[in-house]
């Protein structure tokens, strides 16, 4: 959540222009306000403005700042409202932070420097870190001396950058489970990710209780007992090409249709070492979200490919409940960011609590959660700039499927063909951009889907919700009749998974109750099945596929139809309200 962009200029560079640049490829991160500060004549200036980076920009041609050294935050809103007040940076007397995570003691701190006579402009736990900065100046400690005795006493997760009045070429930047990179090049510049401290050439990725003091030409780092060392860099290596919209109205939509060729790339890039499963008697798999679902996707294919017993877990509740982990277990933590907290310390606590070895499936390179795995295997999707996972998504279906079937040589073959397959249901977009005219108007709609097509119901319901705002819920097609079918009627949408498979006499008998009680079920199904299923009922029929690979090719529709059904709603789709891209807090 939130993004943090820094840059240190050269000979007096105004650098604001480049924090905005930087602004600009962290917006996916949050967007209920954005700011910038910088050091000017030796005093702080900042302006801030609440929704979405342009209307910084705008204010910005208004009342424009330079400065030598600078930082910008774009926000998603923890401790108080998405007001201009909250906006970071957040300034105390000398100096202004930007931060991202939550300090867990910040009601304690509050209380103290209160006493201390400080006074508390924001809702921000953000302003305790201020404060507790200046406290430590005004006692005519160094800046780096005051960040460090500030680290030793705030707790949570944090990512900080700040500047000093007295230092115009300096930021000094902390990171505690939550991601922050510096970068080498032209300028020194540090950021929430590497995207945004591009185009830096090396990087740095600090570690969980690292600080960093970066200056124009050089960056002093420290580890959490404040002791200097000298990390390794690395070479930057992301590929930026096609991230604009092209000729696509939305990031969303360019993703989804550029997921045949991240479905090729994801199988070229991934090796499966035959023998990774070896001595495993239990599989565990944690993710949050549409990860989550991958997840549950896999259940069903390990169970029956692999014969392992797998659990999928939550991953923000795992570590709460005091689970038995249990001998030989292969953990499977799934992340598109690799960012994502919870994630994280349900990982870290598997560590912390047993030796099982850990596999993690992530989007992003050198990315946290490749540093505490044993084997990381990445989604080559590229950066997904729409917030709504979609490639990533079918990304790590890929991965999932492969490790599944990597001893049965005929699904292998059989996996050959899924981006074709893939492309065949994409040119259906036109059918399924008429089809959204019959549920953008809905309140609410059901999904149903049996077997490995039951998470799949509930990643089409998440998209649904997440980017037109219509009340949606994924059910198992079986569990209809338990309670959901209180809300059939004529104007709720009844979005079936019928594929001719093994299910199919199941799945359709569920079919008729729906029909039976409303009139708006819409099928996916195949040639197969259009034949044996209501000649009155509204059917897509998508390519013949093996039931193994369903879940991959029977998501992308869903992803059209909410795509379609937001457009048509008029919601902002590739920043829908209140979201974010990686979700780096608790």
């Amino acid at each position: 959540m939130c993004g943090i962009a820094g840059v240190v200029g050269k000979s007096n560079d105004d650098v604001v222009k480049k924090v905005i640049e930087r602004l600009e490829k962290l917006e996916y991160r949050g967007y209920d306000s954005a700011g910038v500060a910088v050091v000017s004549n030796g005093q702080i200036e900042r302006l801030r403005a609440v929704g979405k980076l342009r209307n910084l920009k705008a204010k910005l041609e208004q009342n424009p700042l330079s400065g030598s050294v600078g930082i910008g935050h774009t926000r998603w809103a923890t401790h108080g409202k998405p007001t201009e007040n909250n906006a970071h940076p957040i300034v105390s007397e000398n100096l202004a932070i930007v931060h991202n995570g939550i300090i867990e003691n910040y009601k304690e701190l509050k209380f103290e420097l209160q006493k201390d006579g400080f006074i508390f402009e924001t809702e921000t736990d953000t302003e305790v870190i201020a404060h507790l900065l200046q406290r430590e100046i005004n006692r005519g400690l160094s800046s780096r001396k005051s960040f460090e005795n500030v680290l030793k006493v705030i707790e949570g997760s944090y990512a900080i950058a700040a500047i000093f009045s007295s230092l115009p070429n300096t930021i000094i930047a902390a990171r505690q489970k939550s991601p922050l990179a510096v970068g080498f090049g032209d300028n020194m510049c540090v950021g929430s990710d590497v995207s945004s401290i591009l185009p830096c050439s090396e990087v740095v990725y600090l570690e969980d209780g690292e600080y960093v003091e970066i200056t124009e030409d050089n960056a002093l780092f420290f580890n959490k007992n404040f002791q200097q060392v000298k990390p390794k860099k690395q070479k930057i290596s992301i590929d930026l090409e096609n991230t604009d919209k092209g000729e696509y109205s939305h990031y969303m939509l360019k993703e989804i249709m550029e997921q045949s060729s991240t479905i090729r790339k994801t199988i070229l890039h991934n090796k499966i070492d035959k023998n990774i499963f070896e001595g495993v008697s239990r599989i565990l798999i944690l993710a949050c979200g549409t990860s989550h679902h991958a997840g549950m996707v896999a259940k069903y294919w390990f169970e029956k490919f692999l014969k392992i017993p797998t659990d999928v877990e939550i991953a923000s509740e795992y570590r709460y409940r005091s689970p038995i982990i249990g001998e030989n277990v292969l953990a499977i933590a799934i992340t598109q960011s690799g960012e994502t907290i919870d994630t994280l310390e349900a990982t870290e606590y598997v560590r912390r609590y047993n030796n099982s070895k850990v596999v993690a499936i992530a989007n992003v390179k050198n990315s946290a959660i490749s540093r505490i795995s044993d084997v990381t295997f990445y989604t080559e999707a590229g950066i997904e700039i729409g917030v709504a996972s979609t490639k990533a998504f079918t990304a790590q279906l890929t991965i999932l499927a492969e490790l599944a079937f990597h001893n049965y040589d005929f699904l292998t073959r059989e996996f050959q063909n899924l981006p074709t397959l893939c492309e065949e249901t994409l040119d259906l977009q036109n059918e399924i951009k008429d089809l959204a005219k019959r549920i953008c108007s809905a309140s609410s709609a059901i999904y149903l889907g049996r077997g490995s097509l039951y998470p799949i119901a509930m990643e089409g319901a998440l998209k649904l919700k997440e980017i037109s705002y219509i009340h949606a819920e994924g059910f198992a097609a079986g569990e209809m009749k338990h309670g959901p079918i209180a809300l059939i009627d004529d104007d709720t949408p009844v979005i079936c998974l019928c594929p001719h498979n093994e299910l199919f006499e199941k799945t359709s008998s569920n079919i008729q109750v729906a029909l039976a009680r409303g009139k708006n079920v819409i099928i996916f199904t195949d040639s197969d099945g259009s034949k044996f299923l209501p000649p009155e009922t509204t059917k897509i029929v998508l390519p013949k596929i093996p039931e193994e690979f369903a879940p991959i090719l029977y998501v992308i529709p869903l992803q059209l139809l909410a795509y379609y059904a937001a457009s048509l709603r008029g919601t902002d789709v590739d920043k829908p309200r209140n979201l974010a891209k990686s979700v780096t807090v608790e």
